[in-house]
């Protein structure tokens, strides 16, 4: 395991009642919010795997993602300020990453800001790889989104 146990950490399925929540967070953490329209979206989504992380009943953390044929793709990851540095990102990546194992993905993709190192080098420990760069991927403001890949092993 990559990240560190968190006491008192359940990851758990994202749920509609969980929505104000996690769309509090996506407003903290992001220039450019999802709406709660894009995250009930993901619940209905039958692609999606969508998991939010509480720590004692409340929200922490949310990893959207999605799997279409053998190809995974991580579209949304977000910490609560309040819990950030704690591994709880790292612990739904792992989620994701061995739901998407089993489930027979050969790829995981996402795409990070240029500027987001903290990101980028939490996801270079799953061994996630650069692949390219998106020019002006993101709009507010405009950067370029670094494409990663993590090739699960045979």
């Amino acid at each position: 395991m990559v990240g560190k146990k968190i006491k008192g950490m359940v990851i758990d399925d994202l749920k509609e009642s969980d929505l104000p929540e996690v769309v509090a967070i996506e407003a903290v953490s992001f220039k450019m919010p999802w709406s709660e329209v894009l995250f009930y979206n993901e619940i209905h989504n039958p692609r999606s795997v969508s998991k939010v992380a509480r720590v004692n009943e409340r929200i922490a953390g949310y990893v959207c993602a999605n799997q279409i044929i053998d190809e995974g793709h991580i579209l949304n990851l977000a910490v609560h300020p309040e819990f950030r540095e704690s591994g709880i990102a790292s612990a739904l990546v792992e989620y994701v990453i061995d739901y998407l194992k089993e489930n027979n993905c050969r790829f995981i993709f996402l795409e990070v800001r240029v500027s987001n190192e903290i990101a980028r080098k939490m996801y270079g420990k799953f061994d996630f790889e650069v692949i390219g760069i998106r020019k002006n991927y993101y709009v507010t403001p405009v950067e370029d989104a670094v494409i990663m890949v993590l090739k699960m092993e045979e």
